[in-house]
């Protein structure tokens, strides 16, 4: 999780709407809503009874020796247990994972529809869906885990097979980014229950790897001067022979969406960031003709300047990277590129974002608990559903683990990280306007393993550890959770609201 340093803006519901006037620049320290400031309710008091300490990770994905932790704190939290008036129902499944009591149109594939108030994900038989995932399905390559792989499943089918059925008992029903595609195709096309997946397609990185100029961060791809090249004129020509790869995938049913990036650096110091640039720079040369029409000049750059250029260049990567996927696959869902950090509360980015993508994808970081004033702008901003497709929280019991590399909060025990995951999640699906969930990650990371992402070196993420064994208490809870969120969903939608 990385920030631009740029001041938050309020959500809506303090800055008069949409339309509100000019937009009301708050202290980076409020990006953090506290969770006191949330739950107002005599309702809320009732149910966030539980306390469970959690610390942070400070200048996390260091590699010089330099990251530390917070001192640990309580925050207060829901699970299904403090849930008041909630009594647990079944509700029966499709193949796809779909709720069979509840359906409408079908199109043969994955959509998302508003309907009656929430916004659902609609699987391809036309029964209402919540996309429930880990991200990264697949196995590690160090030599601990790839001979736990041969011990207890001989090879990677016999993996994917388990694996599949694993998932599924545990209530999830697909994966996130960066999995094992081909062997989930492979597992899918025999299988009666199929996991939905998603493919991450790497426009902008894959552009940048092939041009030059790129270097590595923790988490994600870095650019020059943290601006991406979305003016090279070679990027739309890119962009479209890139993307009639989709064809293979066209009539696939079980293909949930793509995903066109991850954690792009579209920041509003992005016009300050081109102007530097050397002027024999696409980017440099496009932002300066900008700037002159507008009579701007480095100087005189204003918070607002930098706003209406952050939505214009948001704009020409949205409208390439779209047009591109639609045209070579029109049947399955854009699913954004992974905004994070501070970009979820850019007001300017959000409306660009949903006039071109299906689905709001969010790499959601450093808060215990959704903050429902901002989920909720983010529907009213884009006229989006959104997926939180990164989250997470590591338990400092887990064996061999500093913890100290990527975001997320560390916990003391893995009934804590499920409580976490029952917190969380609980509030995503109050919020009506969230279409699933993708967990970071499958395993976790594996510091015997050389070479790893810097973000992904030595901290406990996973569903299962470097030996393929499962994390039994956490996954107690995400199972009593997933098995449950459909009746949740009717359950918050019944609920009288305080």
């Amino acid at each position: 999780m990385i920030t631009d340093g740029s001041a938050a803006v309020a959500p809506l519901s303090r800055r008069g709407g949409v339309g509100g006037g000019v937009t009301r620049l708050l202290p980076v320290a409020l990006l953090l809503v506290s969770l006191a400031a949330q739950a107002q309710t005599s309702r809320d008091s009732a149910e966030y009874t539980l306390r469970v300490a959690a610390k942070k990770t400070i200048n996390n994905s260091t590699v010089d020796g330099k990251a530390g932790f917070s001192e640990y704190k309580d925050y207060p939290t829901r699970a299904l247990t403090t849930l008041q008036g909630y009594a647990p129902a079944e509700v029966p499944l499709s193949k796809y994972g779909g709720r069979l009591d509840k359906r409408t149109k079908a199109t043969g594939f994955f959509r998302v529809e508003k309907i009656g108030g929430r916004w659902w994900a609609v699987d391809p038989e036309g029964y209402y869906f919540l996309h429930n995932a880990p991200n990264d399905v697949q196995p590690g390559s160090s030599a601990r885990t790839q001979k736990a792989l041969r011990d207890k499943y001989g090879d990677r089918a016999g993996w994917m097979a388990a694996t599949r059925k694993f998932l599924l008992a545990n209530g999830f029903n697909g994966t996130g980014a960066w999995s094992a595609t081909k062997d989930i195709q492979a597992e899918n096309a025999q299988a009666a229950k199929p996991l939905a997946y998603t493919v991450n397609l790497d426009f902008m990185s894959g552009y940048g790897s092939k041009r030059g100029g790129t270097y590595v961060q923790p988490g994600h791809k870095g650019y020059p001067n943290d601006v991406i090249f979305v003016f090279d004129p070679g990027f739309e020509e890119f962009a479209e022979q890139h993307a009639k790869q989709l064809s293979q995938h066209k009539k696939d049913k079980n293909l949930f969406g793509y995903f066109s990036d991850n954690e792009m650096p579209l920041l509003r110091k992005n016009l300050d960031g081109y102007l530097t640039l050397p002027p024999s720079e696409p980017g440099y040369v496009a932002a300066k003709k900008w700037a002159d029409e507008r009579g701007i000049t480095l100087a005189t750059i204003t918070d607002q300047n930098r706003q209406d250029f952050l939505a214009y260049a948001a704009e020409r990567y949205f409208s390439i990277v779209a047009k591109a996927i639609k045209k070579n696959d029109p049947n399955h869902m854009y699913l954004g590129c992974r905004f994070h950090g501070a970009q979820r509360y850019y007001p300017e980015l959000l409306r660009v974002a949903g006039k071109y993508l299906d689905v709001l994808s969010i790499n959601y970081y450093n808060n215990w608990t959704p903050e429902r004033k901002w989920v909720a702008d983010w529907e009213t901003l884009s006229g989006k559903p959104f997926l939180v497709t990164e989250w997470y929280v590591k338990g400092e019991d887990a064996p061999g683990l500093a913890n100290t590399a990527g975001a997320g909060w560390v916990v003391k025990t893995q009934a804590d990280r499920g409580l976490f995951y029952q917190n969380f999640t609980l509030g995503l699906l109050e919020s009506k306007n969230c279409v699933g969930w993708h967990w970071f990650k499958y395993q976790d990371n594996d510091p015997t393993l050389v070479g790893a992402e810097p973000s992904n070196t030595n901290a406990n993420k996973g569903l299962v550890d470097n030996y393929l064994e499962p994390y039994q208490p956490l996954l107690d809870k995400m199972k009593a959770l997933n098995q449950q969120m459909y009746h949740l969903a009717d359950f918050f939608d019944q609920r009288q609201p305080q």
